[in-house]
């Protein structure tokens, strides 16, 4: 530890700025992953260009509505590719201007890539086999016993353009054990159906 610390306080100042950014932006970046990955929710904040502040809370996959530039994970990505940039190109690029437009150019790059991917993301979500309305009115199984008045979350199985797909479910009348014939009534949210004994 006291080596890293001896080497990281040899550094020029702009080499710290360039390094303690690639770090910290990777440490957070890393998290956002994770935190994808295992699907726990999280909170993005959009700013457009009227200066409005919309802070919404969904699933961090959840791509609907517009792409939005200006949001925490594209900053975080921005100062990835920034911090990086400064670091792999300043072993090529003597100029502190030219290291500086070249980290930032990197940053940009690193922002236009993300947004690629999400677009192909978001591709992929609405050209799937089926859209979550196209299951209400439908019938179907109870998966996982479905508790009674709304007390919790059980599971159902439906068909839908050949293919089986698992949702969550919830009920206003009675307890609803597996196997139950189940009607769709409406969408609770993107995830979730309210259902009726059929």
């Amino acid at each position: 530890m006291d080596t890293i610390m001896e080497m990281y306080g040899a550094l020029s100042p702009e080499m710290k700025f360039y390094w303690t950014i690639a770090i910290v932006a990777s440490l957070i970046f890393a998290i956002q992953t994770l935190l994808t990955f295992i699907g726990i929710d999280h909170t993005d904040v959009d700013f457009d260009f009227t200066g409005d502040v919309d802070a919404s809370a969904g699933h961090t996959l959840d791509t609907g509505g517009t792409m939005q530039l200006f949001t925490i994970r594209n900053i975080v990505n921005f100062l990835l590719g920034l911090g990086w940039g400064g670091v792999c190109w300043s072993a090529v690029v003597e100029n502190k201007v030219a290291l500086t437009i070249l980290s930032i150019v990197t940053g940009v790059v690193f922002v236009v890539v993300f947004l690629f991917i999400l677009k192909g993301l978001m591709k992929l979500e609405s050209n799937g086999a089926y859209q979550m309305e196209d299951c209400v009115g439908n019938v179907c199984d109870v998966y996982l016993r479905i508790p009674a008045e709304r007390g919790g979350q059980g599971k159902v199985q439906v068909s839908l353009n050949g293919s089986v797909h698992e949702f969550a479910a919830v009920t206003d009348g009675e307890m609803l054990p597996s196997g139950t014939k189940v009607k769709i009534e409406s969408l609770v949210d993107r995830h979730t159906v309210l259902v009726s004994k059929a």
